[in-house]
This record gives C-alpha cells, structure tokens and sequence, in this order.
C-alpha cells in the first residue's frame, strides 16, 4: 500500500531522521505502542501540529482522548520543516477575496493571526526552548516582483490594519541578506521563526501531563467509519465517538476522500557547519528568516549555534535523492562565499499540499473530521487546525467550518496521475523562475 510505503521509504522505524533538530532536541521517552481493546472519547490520527494541539485542547475541555502515530511524535513535517511561522494564509489576502469574498477572506486572515498568536503562546509556555525569534524577510528572486512586495504592503496596512509589514528596497535588502540574488521585498514583523521539534515534543509532554494517551509505533491499517468508530492498528482495536484524521503528507490509502485532495511532495534542508562570525555576517545580518519568491522556495535562517539552515528543492515520489548535493546547489546560487562551508546534516521530509494550496478541513462522515494539507505554511495554521478541530467535537464547529468552507478540489488524474502531472507543472514553473 502507497501509505506504508511513504511512511518506511526513507527512514529507520521509529526513529527521527538525521537531522540538526533531531541532534539538538530532548527527547521523549518512547510512549508505547498501543495494546488491546480501547475506548477513548476522541482518538487522534497523527502526534504533529495538528494531532498534538488537537489532544491538548480537548484534554484542557475534559475529553478522554487517545493519539496514535506510526513513528514517534513530531517525527514528521512538524518535526523536519524550516521553522517558519508565517503570518495570513498560504494564499495572500487579495487572492483570497478573488475566491471567497471579502468577507470570508477577512475572518480568514483574522484565523491566520490567531494561529500565530496561538503558536507564540503555546511555545512560550510549553516549549520556551524551542527559541521564538520575530521576523521573516519575503526576498523577490526579480526585480519586477519588488512592485506587488510594495502594495502588498501598503495594501495590509489600509485594509486590514496591519502595520507590522513593510517594504524593502534593494539596498536595504542587501544590508539584511548578503546575497546580490534578490531585488527588494518584505520584512514581516507578525512572523517568527523557531526549532520546530522541540516545539512538537513541548505540545507532547503537555498533553501527556493532562491525561492524553499517547501511544508512538502504531500505525493504523483500518477505520471503521461506524458510531462510534473503530480505529486498528497491528496490536489494538480502539472505539472512540470522534476520530481526527491529522496524517497530512501520509494520509496514504486511510481516506482516500482526503487523499484525493492532500499529495505529498518531499522538501529538503541542509544545515552548514557553525559559521565564523565574519562569515555569519556576510550571509545573515539579523536573527530573521527568509523565504523567497521562486516557485519552489528557497528558505533560510540562522540556528541558534551559527549554522545556516536552507532548505529548498523538492521531489515527488517516495524515495528522497542524495539532499546534500540537490539543496547544495541552490544554496551557493545565493551565497557564494559559503562555497568551503561544510555541511553537516541533510535530511528530508514529506508534507501535504492542496491543488489551490489552502488547508483542506473536512467533516467528513459526521464523526470522523480530516486537518491537513498545509502546503508549506503550517507551522501556525496546524497549531490552529488541532484547537478549530476540538472546537468542532465539543459541539462547537463554527470556525472549523470556516475553513472547511474553503474549496479543495481533488487533484487532477487521480492518484495514479497526480504525481506526474505535478512533475509537469514544477518543471514548467522551475523553468520560469530560471528564465
């Protein structure tokens, strides 16, 4: 099945990947797997973002919950992503009012600001580790793009009130980024940046302290979408009133509804070794991310031990290339100077993403809900997704079905074409930006 294979094809069962998180992280003590006959009010599909904050919330509200994860928690796209925490959704808002309007476009943005409101608060109290750092820096790979960075900008401020976003011209750009690559942008204040793993692990130990059930090295093979539903794994059988389906990128074959609409694509990051000082400034002037304008973005920060962190390129299929010569490439486009810089770690992971790129929230058969498909942006927005979700299984489903509002269309092709479809279009896309 598609489903195990995404979830063995390129790591050790139970193990987190190779990465400079993994390295710098405390772990958990394994949770074990689960066992036996159970019953639980809500069981959770999933211990990232999502599954994690979901399990936090309910439990805080009194639900007797159970998460279960096939790996250990944090181990996927929560625990391997660049760290960002964007502001807005993953579409910009002016976008957003083309499709929704301008009202479902505004509680849309008003959900994206709580999301990182959320994230912050959630990280200060139960991850104070994970190193919140304000600010990300949007860079335009083209001079023509530096214009639409402006009235974004301008736009935000008017519309919406928000000020904490301004333009960026070329010199300014180049006294924040050593990099003669990009031509002006953004500098987003709202924003911020942290080590995602930790953050996950925090999310974790705070749920297990108000009574959630955790249990790592159990992968789900079968849903029985019945009231209540009965959820399987190898070893334990689990009827529970609600099932949260928090898979993203390894959704696989477990619905293949949500399948249908959520395609995992594989992103990389390579960490240098630690920077001498002169060097570290002569790539990173301030403690900001970066994310740029390509189609398949670039994106930087600096660690907390003066390594760069880039991540970029991407691949489709289930086995991840040789990441360190793929992102290597890249990265000296941008910053030359780093040609003798070592690099250390490279690892890989696989996240989900939407035709239209905005999260796909879903009840789908009245006691079974889906929250996934982030496509890049969910560092915040799954944080949020887990607390909208138990908002919905306490009787409380309006916000959820705000963003379940959103369409998502199934990907074109259906599952034996979408991968190839989506080579298409990257390659298109990947020649555009060159040219």
């Amino acid at each position: 099945m598609a489903r195990l294979d995404v979830l063995t094809a390129n790591d050790r069962a139970g193990e987190y990947p190779a990465s400079w998180y993994a390295e710098t992280a405390a772990p958990l003590a394994p949770f074990p797997a689960a066992a036996g006959a159970m019953r639980a009010d809500v069981c959770i599909i999933g211990a990232g973002f999502t599954g994690l904050s979901a399990a936090l919330h309910l439990a805080e509200r009194g639900f007797d919950v159970i998460v279960l994860d096939a790996h250990r928690v944090g181990w996927g796209a929560s625990g391997r992503n660049g760290g960002q925490v964007g502001t807005g959704q993953r579409l910009e808002q002016e976008a957003l009012e083309r499709m929704l309007g301008r009202g479902h476009a505004r509680a849309l943005w008003d959900l994206a600001q709580e999301a990182v409101a959320l994230t912050k608060a959630l990280a200060a109290e139960h991850a104070p580790e994970a190193g919140w750092a304000d600010g990300i820096i949007h860079a335009c790979h083209r001079a023509r793009l530096v214009p639409h960075a402006r009235a974004h900008a301008e736009r935000m401020a008017r519309d919406y009130g928000y000020d904490l976003i301004r333009p960026l011209g070329r010199d300014e750009m180049r006294a924040l980024i050593g990099s003669p690559a990009y031509h002006g942008g953004d500098i987003d204040m709202g924003g911020g940046h942290l080590h995602p793993l930790r953050y996950a692990l925090g999310l974790a130990r705070a749920a297990a302290a108000k009574g959630v059930r955790i249990h790592e090295h159990s992968t789900v093979r079968r849903i029985d979408t019945a009231d209540p539903a009965v959820v399987e794994t190898d070893g334990a059988r689990i009827t529970a009133s609600h099932v949260l389906l928090a898979c993203n990128g390894y959704i696989g074959d477990l619905d293949r509804r949500t399948a249908a609409r959520v395609m995992p694509i594989n992103n990389f990051i390579v960490a240098t070794e630690p920077l001498d000082p002169q060097l570290r400034q002569s790539v990173l002037r301030a403690n900001h991310a970066v994310a740029d304008t390509k189609f398949v973005i670039n994106y930087f920060r600096l660690s907390e031990d003066g390594r760069l962190l880039f991540g970029g390129a991407e691949s489709y299929g289930y086995r991840f290339p040789d990441i360190a010569r793929l992102v290597r490439g890249p990265m000296l486009e941008i910053f030359p100077q780093l040609g003798a810089a070592k690099i250390t770690h490279a690892w890989g992971g696989t996240l989900g993403i939407t035709l239209n790129r905005m999260p796909h929230f879903e009840p789908l058969r009245g006691n079974i809900l889906a929250a996934s498909g982030y496509s890049g942006h969910g560092v915040a927005l799954a944080t949020l997704g887990g607390k909208l979700a138990a908002e919905a299984i306490a009787g409380q489903a309006e916000r959820f079905d705000l963003m379940a509002r959103v369409p998502t269309r199934p990907f074109p092709g259906g599952a034996a074409l979408r991968w190839p479809l989506l080579v298409l279009a990257m390659a298109w896309f990947s020649l555009r930006d060159r040219l």
